[in-house]
């Protein structure tokens, strides 16, 4: 009976991170559309320094984890240090930046319906691209740390990503390259690839973390994280007179309304990443990834049917194939949890 009650608390701790992850990055979605693509004040400047978004989030998010842990923490030792999160710190200030970069770049999957009394805008961060983040999370996870996935965990994977992907694909527009500030598809898939590269060793060495450290809370890898990415950011935004990052904070002030969007943004990056690492924390990366792949597939769909676009055949095909692979990976981690309390009893 106890083992039902706790296995029943995962799950509501689970859903409760799915939702969470779905709400603030949907939403952040919107706003980071408004900043990259709207023509701000009236001489109809565009916000060009994208990168100084991943500065502001980080600052944002590391004055959020430190009051989280002031707050909540029951001040317990065991986690990991602070310094140990320095690689990680790089690779995932340096990932995030290409992949925003790469906005000016490549089109992007989004829906605008602008009617009387309508407007929806439904953005996705390069979705073509990001949909297979879980692969490279496990060849990085088994690459690097040395870390097992079965046979079906890959099966899975495949069918999630190849399923976003073919949708992803159907759903891309001729139309939406007339949004972009320089378009230049291969230099923008070229960051796209380096994203995925530096996102899978991030989310690798996080796992790698929580694995040395298990006391390691959500909000002590959220500070550590942004701590390092704060310097990193700062450095390459004001580390030389002519840096951007000044250019940035001037269009700021020449421009509230922007910096009112980028505050906004960050906001919803601080309460995305508390419910993201508290997912990578209890639950592992590729959950995280998993949730957050789906996030983009589901936020398509929604896009598709408020806009009015139905979807083909090819389109509920790659529903399926999604569907198909969550449900199976559900299936995959009830059977070894289900293992795992058996040798429990047997002990």
């Amino acid at each position: 009976m106890e083992s039902h009650g706790a296995g029943l608390r995962r799950v509501l701790v689970l859903a409760f991170c799915v939702v969470g992850i779905w709400a603030a990055y949907i939403y952040q979605g919107v706003l980071q559309e408004t900043v990259s693509t709207k023509r701000f004040g009236p001489d109809k400047k565009r916000f060009e320094h994208l990168a100084f978004l991943n500065l502001a989030q980080n600052v944002v998010c590391l004055i959020w984890s430190f009051i989280m842990i002031r707050l909540w923490s029951s001040g317990s030792s065991g986690g990991a240090p602070w310094w140990s999160y320095w690689s990680a710190g790089i690779t995932n200030t340096i990932g995030p930046a290409m992949g925003i970069e790469a906005l000016k770049y490549i089109s992007y999957p989004a829906q605008a319906c602008s009617e009387p009394g309508t407007h929806v805008i439904i953005y996705h961060f390069q979705v073509l691209a990001k949909s297979s983040k879980m692969i490279p999370v496990m060849l990085m996870g088994t690459l690097v740390y040395g870390i097992r996935y079965t046979f079906p965990e890959y099966v899975c994977t495949l069918l999630v990503a190849g399923g976003v992907s073919f949708f992803a694909l159907s759903k891309t527009s001729s139309k939406t390259i007339s949004k972009l500030a320089h378009p230049n598809a291969p230099l923008g898939y070229g960051l796209c690839f380096l994203n995925l590269a530096f996102d899978g060793f991030t989310n690798a060495t996080q796992d790698s973390i929580s694995a040395r450290y298990p006391k390691t809370s959500a909000w002590d890898i959220m500070l550590g994280m942004n701590l390092w990415g704060t310097l990193y950011n700062l450095a390459f935004m004001f580390g030389w007179p002519t840096a951007s990052g000044f250019e940035a904070v001037q269009f700021c002030k020449q421009h509230p309304e922007a910096a009112w969007d980028i505050f906004l943004y960050c906001l919803c990056g601080a309460v995305g990443q508390n419910f993201i690492f508290l997912t990578i924390s209890r639950f592992g990366s590729l959950t995280n990834t998993t949730i957050t792949t789906t996030r983009k597939f589901v936020s398509i769909v929604v896009s598709s049917l408020l806009s009015g676009n139905p979807l083909s055949t090819r389109q509920w095909g790659s529903v399926v194939m999604v569907f198909t692979g969550l449900s199976y990976q559900i299936y995959l981690k009830w059977k070894k949890l289900q293992r795992m309390q058996k040798k429990r009893k047997a002990m």
